[in-house]
């Protein structure tokens, strides 16, 4: 997990109402230091070439407006494009932000939240924490490759965290899902979940078609899809 901070006068009136929301990066296309703004097609945003922009979705994990200042909390992929320009960038380093993107409504009445997700997840989870009642009990299920790579999180007085490590092998969002599985979940509680896209669709399949929960109790957000092949 990269921590990274944009800034400048663009963000200027940028506001963010609630957690777990996002924001798009514009980044330099590759081999490139300039960044280009692309033109929305009524579809996509594409460049004068035809060819696509370098665009990702994070959590924006703090804004200050003061400063205008905006940092998001990135985890690293090998041959991701953004993570190799998050590598690779100086200060001063071009890139664009639009947003934001839709957040998480908290039920200041719930009896209880279930939390859970991927290293992804994380800023968002963060976020979560931070603004959630503290007489709410919270549940926060992670599933991480590397325990030892992994972040502190916000403290909140009633939360459980509960950390379960990937196996070296192992599909992403396998050892997620198994905890969701196994998770009690009583009347009314509220569910967050965000990861690997696969995963994300087989934990709506066991929370929806399985357990037979409403939908309006669960959010569940696929952030990233594995390569296939």
């Amino acid at each position: 997990m990269v921590r990274v901070t944009v800034g400048g006068q663009a963000l200027s009136g940028l506001e963010i109402a609630e957690p777990a929301a996002s924001v798009r990066l514009l980044l330099p296309s590759p081999g490139s230091t300039e960044l280009v703004i692309p033109e929305w097609n009524g579809n996509e945003f594409l460049l004068s070439d035809g060819s696509r922009p370098i665009i990702r979705t994070f959590t924006p994990r703090f804004l200050d407006r003061d400063a205008l200042e905006l940092t998001l909390d990135l985890v690293l992929h090998d041959g991701g494009v953004a993570s190799e320009w998050v590598v690779s960038a100086k200060p001063g380093a071009p890139a664009a932000v639009s947003g934001p993107g839709r957040g998480y409504e908290i039920d200041p009445q719930a009896p209880e939240f279930l939390l859970a997700g991927d290293e992804t997840a994380l800023p968002a989870i963060s976020q979560l924490l931070e603004r959630i009642p503290a007489d709410i009990p919270v549940r926060v299920l992670i599933e991480i490759a590397d325990r030892a790579a992994g972040m502190d999180l916000p403290d909140h007085p009633r939360s459980e965290v509960s950390w379960h490590e990937l196996p070296g092998r192992g599909v992403p969002g396998d050892a997620l899902v198994a905890a969701v599985e196994a998770a009690e979940i009583g009347e009314g509680c509220l569910i967050w979940c965000a990861g690997e896209a696969a995963a994300m669709h087989r934990i709506r399949t066991h929370l929806f078609k399985q357990r037979g929960l409403p939908r309006s109790v669960a959010t569940v957000r696929g952030y990233w899809k594995r390569p296939s092949g």
